[in-house]
């Protein structure tokens, strides 16, 4: 294993990404596939890019393996791993990553649906008469 190999779990609602980062030249790869195959919006691509542009880190590829939870949570979930894989790289970097708010684990999950209710509050139409 090379000195620049730093491994990271990252998690937002039920999606779960395992974070690589590698010396290269700055690729991101999501489940074998090019960020820009993976995601379509351009805010996705954006928010797992942040941890990289807030610390001005080049020259490290980001291997990720995701699954679990929608597109957006996976995105969440990629970003919060590469935060704290660069925490492992670098720990000066963590002052400037804890302050975006990079390195808090998202608690909202889904709220479980309850018995005699049609939904997780959804309650069955009322009628009076």
């Amino acid at each position: 294993m090379a000195t620049s190999d730093f491994h990271a779990v990252g998690r937002r609602k039920s999606a779960v990404a395992r974070v690589r980062l590698v010396s290269g030249e700055g690729k991101i790869v999501i489940n074998k596939r090019d960020i820009n195959d993976y995601f379509g919006l351009e805010t996705l691509k954006m928010t797992v890019r942040q941890p990289m542009t807030l610390c001005n880190v080049s020259g490290l590829d980001v291997l990720v393996n995701v699954h679990g939870g929608g597109l957006t949570g996976q995105s969440g979930a990629i970003r919060h791993g590469i935060s704290r894989a660069l925490c492992k790289a670098n720990p000066e970097l963590r002052a400037a990553l804890k302050k975006a708010g990079f390195l808090t684990r998202d608690p909202r999950m889904k709220e479980r649906k309850k018995y005699g209710l049609k939904a997780a509050r959804r309650a069955p139409q009322f009628s009076k008469r």
